[in-house]
């Protein structure tokens, strides 16, 4: 399974955020710290703030900030949030018929692995990205003062 870009850059994004919060943050500056897209973050932004993971405020003194406390943002969550199918085969897709179904036992192996998958996803929290040595080398690679 690979995730798709946009869920790249929204976990990117929450990582900056819970780098930086004490202040608000300009989507500029998180597309300049990570050498990314602009345009695409700003779909990623819109797109987190509508899930609630991040608050943002328009106008002066605006910006983004986390919409939860890291430790209420759930990787699994968010990857699911942004992810638009989860789909690992086709006979995963609702309405797809199979000319195999019922005598393939790959759907259930692939079930099982991306729940899995998932089950890691969900047991990790931005807060657990976001322990002391991470927080410190983050910093580092972005010049930020770390908490």
């Amino acid at each position: 399974m690979r995730l798709t870009l946009h869920t790249d850059y929204a976990l990117r994004a929450l990582l900056f955020l819970g780098m930086n919060r004490d202040r608000r943050v300009s989507i500029r500056e998180i597309a300049e710290a990570y050498k990314i897209s602009e345009n695409h973050l700003i779909k990623v932004v819109h797109r987190l703030g509508q899930g609630g993971f991040i608050e943002t405020l328009r106008g002066r003194g605006g910006g983004l900030r986390l919409g939860k406390e890291p430790k209420e943002i759930r990787v699994g969550d968010v990857v699911r949030f942004t992810e638009e199918d989860m789909a690992l085969v086709a006979c995963f897709q609702n309405g797809q018929n199979c000319m195999l179904t019922g005598a393939c036992r790959l759907q259930g192996v692939l079930g099982e692995a991306l729940g899995a998958f998932m089950s890691v996803l969900d047991g990790k929290t931005l807060a657990d990205l976001l322990t002391l040595p991470e927080r410190a080398a983050l910093a580092a690679r972005f010049a930020l003062h770390s908490e």
